[in-house]
């Protein structure tokens, strides 16, 4: 996968700087460089980019302003010689914060991250629209150490959130690590197979075997439920138990 990136600093030096960084990493494509955002603007308008690498301190139009009124689909990266805008890049959805002078193997790690972004979102979970209804509740596809990993529905037992990473834990199998959300992943698991019982773990209900009050146990792993589920659960075990 290619990204078409652009360059906007209002410092010829940084442009240069970062346009030969760019000339050096295979995946980057550069379709545009900008000494300001107002014709920056502009230019993206007409020919849009997937990333941005984007000074914060510029005239005019500061680079956090400029943030707001691109496409939301279009990833950035700050690059500025003020590290007191840390949180406030962060707040606009930054995908990553460089401070001047940037280094090569810095600016490679930012172009890493939005190129593993990109390649998440083309090969993330196959949506329902786009495949069969047969198919669509039977498995997916995340990536995993640079690979993509197919996961069948039944073989789950429970997903674990780990900040920016899902771990799924397979029945028999070795769990999977992924840069994901795992909203992303509970808005494509059928929801009467699969609950979301704690704000850290989904588990696969028909894996459900032993239940202590107000947690589930797989194995030596004992998965909280939350206060709000606890009802769901014992309503979902009550309409398959003989008492």
């Amino acid at each position: 996968m290619n990204l078409r990136c652009a360059i906007i600093d209002d410092e010829p030096l940084a442009v240069s700087l970062l346009e030969s960084y760019v000339q050096k990493t295979p995946f980057l494509e550069l379709v545009g460089k900008y000494s300001n955002p107002l014709s920056a603007m502009a230019g993206i308008k007409s020919n849009p980019v997937d990333l941005l690498f984007l000074d914060i301190q510029m005239p005019e139009l500061s680079g956090l302003e400029f943030a707001k009124l691109v496409d939301p689909e279009t990833r950035i990266v700050f690059t500025t010689a003020f590290s007191q805008y840390a949180l406030e890049s962060y707040r606009a959805n930054a995908l990553d914060y460089l401070l001047k002078p940037i280094s090569y193997n810095d600016f490679l790690d930012a172009a890493n991250k939005a190129l593993q972004w990109f390649e998440l979102s083309k090969a993330k979970i196959l949506k329902e629209e786009d495949i069969s209804p047969a198919e669509s509740k039977e498995f997916f596809y995340v990536k995993s150490e640079h690979r993509l990993v197919k996961i069948n529905l039944k073989d789950i037992t429970y997903i674990e959130g780990l900040k920016d990473y899902i771990k799924i834990n397979l029945d028999g199998k070795k769990a999977v690590l992924s840069l994901m959300r795992m909203r992303a992943l509970e808005d494509f698991l059928p929801e009467d197979k699969f609950l979301r019982v704690h704000r850290s773990f989904i588990v696969n209900l028909d894996k459900i075997e032993v239940m202590e009050r107000t947690r589930i146990v797989f194995g030596k792993n004992y998965i909280p439920v939350s206060d709000n589920c606890i009802e769901t659960i014992r309503e979902y075990i009550q309409k398959h138990s003989i008492l």
